[in-house]
Formats: C-alpha cells, structure tokens, sequence
C-alpha cells in the first residue's frame, strides 16, 4: 500500500492524512465545492473535487468519489467517520473496483449495521442484551403490546441507525403513537429503511464502550473502556477512559463480550461496542459501530497508540504485534461544537473569527477550524476534539478546566460553557453521571456569552448582530438598540428563549430558531393548537428540532411546507 485516499471532510480527514503522511502513503483528499480552502485539501499531496455543497452531490456521491480513487490511482480508501464509513455497498464497491477497504467487511458492515440482526448475533454468542425484540415492529397496536408486556418507558429505536437517530422514548400509552410514527420517519430519513424495534428503556444508564482491533487473520484485541455518559440529545459531548470506578473484573468481562460480538460477524479492523451500564453494574449489548469513532483519540492517549496507523497496517495484511494494553493514567475527550448550549444546544453556522486552540503539557486538539473559517448548515457541527490526559482521573480534570478557559472561539457559539460546567458539578467529579444527567442535571445559568452580553433587562431595546471591518480585519459584533417604531407604537420585542431554544412566550409569531430544511409540518391553517404542541420540524446540521406553538390558539397564518429551507428568523407561523 502506497496512497491512501480519504474519503471525508472536517478534523477526521486531517487525523487521517497525517498519520498517512506519516507512514509514507501518498494521500489524497476530496472535497466539495465549500471545502476549496479546508485545512484537509491543503494537508493531502493532491485533491479532488467531487461536487457541489450539500453531502449528497459530494461526500456521499458514491460514483464520484471512485472515479475520483480510479483516476487518482489511490490504493487504499479510508472513510474516516459518518458520510459512507458505515455503507456496505459503498464498501463493497471499493473492494470490487480493486481498491483496499481500510475497515471491515461489507457483511460486517451489514451485520452490524442492522440492529436487529446484530442483537441476534450478541444474543447467540452469550453477549447479554436488553430485554426487548429482535423483530421489526410495523404498527402502533404492535409497540401498545410490548409495553403491556415490558412495562413503560420503552424504546422505540432505528434498526439500521444509530446516534439517537431514529430514537423515541415512550412513558405512557399517549405517547405511543407520536413516537412510533416519529422513529419511522426519522430513521427513514436518514438510514434509507423506516424498519423499529422496540426494547425496554433502561433508566439513569451510563454509556460505556469497548474498543477492539482484528487482523485478517483472525487475531482480536481489546484495547480497553470508554465512558461515554455526558450526552445531550443522545448525542456524545465528553468521553474518558477509563470509565469512573470501573473495576478489573467489569473490564475484563466487557473485553470478553466485545471480542465475541465483533467475531459473530467476522470482524475485521478497528470497531467499537457499545454497552449500556445499569445502576447494579451490569452491561447490555447496545450496537457496534463498524468504524473508527470520534473518542477514538482517548485510548490513543493512555495506551500510546495510533488508531488510525494500525488501520492501515491491518489493512495492508499485517498481523496483529501487540498484547493488551493496560491503560496508563486518565483521558478525557470534549467535543468542541458549533452549538449554543444557552438554547438548547441548537446548531451555530457562521463565521468564525478568533480561534485559539489550548497547548501545554497533556493537551491535544484534533481540529480543522482557523479564523475566518464559515462552519456551515450542510455538513456536522464538530469543529474540534479538545483531548487531555492526566496521571489520575483528578488531574485530567483539572486539565480539562484549564485548557477549556484557554480556548477561545468568536464568531459562533460553542460547546465549551456546557464542558465547564460539567466539569465544575460534583455529579461528574464522583463520576456518578449517567446518559440523562447532562439534561437532567447540569443547569448553565445565564445567558450565552457568545451570543447575548449581559444588558439591562429594558423591553424596547433588541440585540443586533452585524459584520464590521477595522483596519481591514472583519469582526462579529452584538449590540443592543431600541426597538424600531411600527405605526406610531414600539414593535414588540421577541419572546425569550427556554431550555429548547425554541419561544416560551410571544404574540404569536413562531419563527424559525435557525437556518434549515422544514421536514414535517404537524399542522394546517385554521387548525387550533395548544400550547407546546408541535408545529414543524426543521433539520440543520444533521440534527432535528422541533418547533412548538409558545401558547394556545388557532393557526392564522402557515408559510411552510415540507421540503422549504428557512432562514433563521424567518416566520414560520402565526398563532393567534
């Protein structure tokens, strides 16, 4: 193997390339229309250009993308994660068009990729599973049964998703049907396939995962734990390694079950498995992510290993040299997104325009962002990976803390409020956190510094956000000015944000909480609603968000449909 082309975008193409460059590979980058000037086009010996913006006509555009690797002459194809890292037929036409897959097979892919048929496969191999069902439910009565049989909450989940993709959670028998039909049209949106099933709901879990390695000649490795518990809209922020009072034999009895579930499909490459860990201390299959994943980065700190080098020696045949590692000291992983925790964590595209990263000992940033970078609507939030490493759990704590205060980012809202606080809460000190603790429990206070500087709580005055150049250097400014007069009378000023984001209170006018696509509209003019009822969904940055009405009323006035891109800002409806 002597070139490598990367098929990704972002802080994982970088990761890619220079652990590539690093091994000799000639590499080489694809890119879209957006990304000419991204830090992963300038780092690789050559790029491609394979399509327009949006990831369906680039970085999904199967066809372009190995034409791109045939006339490149590349080798070897590495995914990275997201896009097609998961998509068996995407691997498989790599491996058809004579290139080396760096990942496992497109069966593995495909065994694991379908919940149902990978919760089959645990089960079999004596890896303990949740209760629930290995067969698809296709109606509401259906799900009605099982949670007779199970009890409430239930889960009703994707079957060939992940993320929290395509996920609803049940608590009463009202509930039902608004989930079931939502799972369906979620997972369909973004798996292809609407297929649920249902499991019990386990509460106040921790998330722990394990990640394996396995040649092409049958030899596995378990490389160790991570926590993955402080997750907000089932979406990972923090992950550390090892998991917090963890014992030896917790461990060793994860490691046992990884390697079984990985070999039940013939696993080969880098994977992860991921468990569920109840209040007693006892772990459930969940899925197994078929990829390298984004905290790979904590094992590498505390084992001295590169993931993504032996990806690549795997691939290229290699077997396997090392033994298991014991993890040395404690690394923590925060996910530095382009969200506004302030407002319910809703997706911040802009530019960006400071950006200084921490240093100093312990300290690495995986990232692509530099100022002036515009992190856009189409493609994931994540900006960077803030990873630290300390002798103890408490020292990485503590420089987790300082590199966070070090870092700073204008321009657009970030995660790292939301990481202090978790930092700073007794909760996670002690480690007793668990998936729903971050929602439930962590309470940021105030007002997003990034986005709303503390004023004077005066009704006719209104934030303004404008762009300005000083001595040729452009700037991000937020200000704050009277309300402008309509008809003789100050125009009211708007409602205030919640925990959703989404308004708590106003006139009646619902406007969208941010620039995306309207994928389903709940209601139809004329209709009455209620307060909190939904009125539309509106997808950005891969993430969905609910719009409700702030007040009970009747839709006067409706201005979307499905399908409809809307501005942030912009009226959505009129309830009066």
């Amino acid at each position: 193997m002597k070139s490598l082309l990367v098929a990704n975008r972002g802080e994982i193409a970088v990761r890619v390339i220079r652990t590539a460059k690093e091994m000799g590979l000639r590499t080489i980058a694809i890119y879209s229309e957006l990304d000419r000037d991204a830090l992963h086009v300038s780092l690789a010996d050559e790029s491609w250009n394979v399509g327009g913006a949006p990831a369906a006509e680039s970085y999904l555009n199967q066809a372009r993308i190995l034409q791109v690797a045939k006339e490149s002459g590349a080798e070897a194809l590495h995914p990275g994660y997201g896009f097609l890292s998961e998509n068996p037929n995407f691997a498989r036409a790599v491996a058809d068009a004579g290139i080396i897959w760096v990942g496992p097979p497109a069966s593995a892919i495909e065994a694991m990729g379908d919940k149902i048929t990978s919760r089959r496969n645990a089960e079999q191999n004596g890896v303990p599973t949740v209760p629930g069902i290995t067969d698809p439910v296709t109606t509401v009565d259906e799900v009605a049964e099982l949670a007779n049989r199970f009890g409430y909450p239930l889960a009703i989940k994707a079957a060939h998703g992940g993320g929290g993709k395509g996920l609803r959670v049940v608590r009463e028998a009202g509930e039902v049907s608004e989930a079931f039909e939502g799972a369906r049209r979620e997972a369909d949106a973004y798996f292809g396939n609407p297929e649920v099933y249902v499991e019990k709901y386990l509460e106040r879990p921790r998330h722990v995962e394990a990640q394996v390695l396995f040649d092409l000649h049958g030899h596995g490795l378990f490389l160790g734990e991570r926590d993955c518990s402080v997750q907000r809209r089932h979406q990972k922020l923090i992950e550390e390694t090892p998991a917090p009072g963890f014992t030896v034999r917790q461990r060793r009895a994860l490691g046992r079950a990884a390697l079984a579930a990985a070999k039940s499909c013939g696993y080969v490459n880098a994977g992860t498995v991921e468990f569920l860990l109840d209040q007693k201390g006892d772990f459930y299959f969940l899925e197994m992510n078929t990829r390298l994943q984004v905290e790979h980065t904590v094992t590498e700190m505390v084992t001295g290993l590169d993931l993504v080098e032996w990806q690549l020696r795997i691939a290229a045949g290699e077997a396997l040299t090392i033994e298991e590692p014991e993890p040395r000291g404690h690394s923590i992983e925060f996910r530095i997104n382009a969200e506004d925790p302030y407002r319910g964590y809703l997706p911040t595209p802009g530019q960006v325009v400071e950006w200084v990263e921490p240093a100093g000992p312990g300290i690495r940033v995986d990232s692509w962002v530099a100022p002036g970078t515009v992190i856009s609507q189409y493609y994931d939030n994540l900006m960077a990976k803030l990873v630290v490493w300390g002798a103890t759990r408490e020292a990485a704590i503590s420089r987790g803390r300082r590199a966070l205060e070090e870092f700073r980012v204008r321009g657009v809202a970030t995660t790292i409020p939301a990481h202090l606080a978790v930092l700073d809460h007794v909760d996670f000190i002690d480690g007793i956190h668990h998936t729903r603790w971050m929602e439930d429990a962590v309470d940021l206070g105030g007002s997003s510094p990034a986005s709303a500087p503390a004023i004077p709580e005066a009704e006719e005055m209104t934030k303004r956000d404008v762009t300005v150049e000083i001595s040729g250097r452009r700037f991000q400014v937020s200000y704050w000015a009277p309300e402008p007069v309509v008809g003789g009378q100050p125009r009211r000023r708007p409602p205030k944000l919640g925990a959703t984001g989404l308004p708590s209170a106003s006139d009646g006018v619902i406007t969208a909480p941010m620039q995306g696509t309207i994928v389903k509209v709940h209601v139809n003019a004329g209709q009455t609603v209620k307060s909190g009822e939904p009125i539309c969904v509106l997808e950005a940055m891969k993430m969905e968000n609910e719009v409700t009405s702030p007040g009970p009323g009747e839709v006067v006035d409706l201005r979307v449909e499905p399908g409809d891109t809307v501005a942030a800002g912009q009226v959505i409806a009129i309830v009066k």
